[in-house]
């Protein structure tokens, strides 16, 4: 009796806990776009509060769309974030899938070794990898950052993938092999789609690093051609002015595609977390 009472408590508790750490997440966007719609006299006197008649103001949005390259700037991001994504689960899922379902002398030492990529910061290797893009002529250019992001990206999905893949079903496989189906054909066909929870949260995890990202373009891509949002946006933040408005209304557009993304790919992330936990 004293469990099945408790059991409400204890689940509202969780729940509560969950929506306060939810809004703790949540409250810097909130302040960004609530301060987004505000003069700049509101946005240092009245940071928290609703706009009003008095301190209603669009002209961050105006600045943003009418100087600079923003539609410039987003569709780096776009071809550099999707890219970047595509390639970490292309190769991910493969060498996954490898890992998994071939046993090999060094299997388990080429596992441990792109595991040490999730320990070991990319960023450590910055001066390495500026040398090696200035060599192969790819500063300045789009390919520098999907090629870092994916290397940065491929330890982590490999480390996620590989669990899922073991806990595929041999027989499913062995049918496939005895139907006369490749191994590609078993891999893109039978695998695949049972993988879609965990290759959903691979890409989750790594959407949100690369789009914010400011290092990488900032060395490797610096460029008005080649700049990315994140890095676009500081032009409007100078050495002695710093227009808010902009920064602000800058930020706030570059909030929402992601959110876009996390809604979309929200339940198969808590599948594949879910899933994970269970098994």
């Amino acid at each position: 009796m004293t469990t099945i009472r408790n059991k409400p408590l204890s689940t509202a508790a969780m729940h509560g806990a969950l929506i306060f750490y939810t809004l703790i997440a949540l409250f810097p966007i909130f302040v960004i776009v609530l301060n987004s719609f505000k003069t700049r006299r509101a946005i240092f006197s009245e940071p928290l509060s609703l706009p009003t008649a008095d301190s209603f103001s669009a002209v961050g949005y105006q600045t943003v769309t009418q100087q600079g390259d923003f539609l410039l700037y987003f569709q780096n991001s776009m071809i550099v974030t999707v890219s970047s994504l595509f390639l970490i689960l292309l190769f991910g899922a493969m060498a996954s899938f490898a890992l998994s379902e071939y046993r090999f002398r060094g299997n388990m030492l080429m596992g441990l070794y792109l595991a040490l990529g999730i320990m070991i910061p990319i960023r450590i290797g910055t001066v390495g990898i500026l040398e090696m893009m200035v060599a192969t002529g790819l500063v300045n250019t789009l390919w520098a950052l999907i090629l870092v992001y994916t290397a940065q990206g491929l330890p982590l999905a490999v480390f996620i993938l590989t669990e899922f893949m073991r806990q595929v079903s041999d027989d499913l496989k062995n049918a496939g092999r005895i139907d006369g189906l490749s191994e590609y054909t078993i891999f893109f066909r039978l695998v695949l789609p049972l993988v879609r929870p965990a290759m959903a949260t691979v890409a989750v995890f790594n959407m949100i690093p690369i789009w914010n990202d400011l290092w990488f373009p900032l060395i490797l891509a610096p460029s008005e051609a080649t700049k990315t949002l994140t890095l676009g946006s500081q032009v409007f933040i100078g050495q002695f002015l710093t227009d808010w408005n902009a920064v602000l209304s800058a930020l706030s557009l570059a909030i929402l595609p992601v959110l876009v993304l996390y809604v979309i790919f929200s339940r198969q992330l808590i599948r594949g977390i879910t899933s994970g936990a269970v098994k």
